[in-house]
């Protein structure tokens, strides 16, 4: 058996991404890291090289940024790096340049692999999600943060990055792909930054998202980004990734959060306190079908 995994990158340093701490982490599970750098204005590929492992295969692409609805320079971007793993893998591992999966987990993505390698059924495997906000101690808790997604799936050329490549699709028709569950969560790092860091990254993302004619007001707006505009929080109990020691600890972050303020419609309190009781998140959007 053999895993592939992939990822895409741009300007990494500017905006902080741990794409590092990303790769590292799933490095231990796959055979081979395809790694698609984009056209930086920074130390991005200096970054990606210093990993200095063997697996890591670089390669290079320049971004269309003329494709500003809905993040799809993401999606073709992902479809790329794609294509460059190796022909006989059997299964590709697809990381985000602000996600880490945790040691604990990898034996459960590799049995699952295993288990999962010669069904035809399986499309892809899916994993939970840990959406870190703030600061490395809190996470999101609302039904606003997605909770589950597929980052792992079968080498078939008809599955392809969806819209913003939060996820996957099957064919022309844009199919769900067919999912088994597993024990494993992916940590979601991309809210956690300086006011400053946050601010200059979500003007960056936005160029990929808003026309032309927004950009301009995007990029002059000061009051860009609010710590204090969330729903509802959690606090961390867990561990991080040991991939992620050096950073949390070289990192002093002051976010002032009160995670008792709770910002609900009175459906959105009941679907909240429905899922803590019975774990079933009623009218879901999901991205997958899941196999039973």
């Amino acid at each position: 058996m053999k895993i592939s995994g992939f990822t895409i990158i741009r300007n990494a340093v500017m905006n902080d991404y741990p794409v590092l701490e990303a790769i590292k982490s799933i490095l231990p599970v796959v055979d081979e890291m395809v790694v698609l750098v984009g056209d930086s204005t920074d130390e991005t590929l200096a970054l990606i090289e210093s990993i200095g492992d063997s697996k890591i295969k670089i390669h290079h692409s320049i971004w269309d940024t003329s494709l500003r609805s809905g993040g799809a320079v993401l999606a073709v971007e992902t479809n790329k790096a794609f294509q460059l793993i190796d022909p006989n893998a059997d299964w590709a591992f697809y990381i985000q340049g602000d996600e880490a999966v945790h040691e604990q987990y990898h034996a459960a993505i590799r049995e699952a692999c295993v288990q999962y390698k010669d069904d035809p059924k399986v499309e892809g495997l899916l994993f939970k999600y840990l959406h870190f906000y703030g600061t490395y101690d809190y996470v999101g808790d609302s039904r606003k943060w997605y909770h589950r997604e597929v980052r792992v799936i079968k080498n078939n050329k008809t599955i392809h990055a969806y819209k913003d490549a939060q996820g996957f699709r099957v064919g022309e028709a844009d199919r769900k792909i067919a999912v088994k569950p597993i024990e494993a969560y992916i940590y979601h790092y991309g809210w956690v930054k300086s006011l400053e860091q946050m601010i200059q990254k979500q003007k960056y993302v936005s160029q990929f998202w808003v026309g032309e004619d927004q950009m301009q007001r995007v990029m002059e707006a000061e009051n860009f980004f609010d710590f204090s505009d969330f729903d509802s929080l959690a606090k961390f109990t867990g561990t991080h990734p040991v991939v992620m020691k050096e950073r949390i600890a070289s990192k002093n972050l002051q976010v002032d959060l009160d995670i008792q303020q709770k910002k609900f419609s009175l459906k959105e309190k009941f679907l909240y306190h429905f899922e803590k009781i019975t774990g079933i998140r009623p009218f879901d959007f999901k991205n997958y079908k899941i196999i039973r």
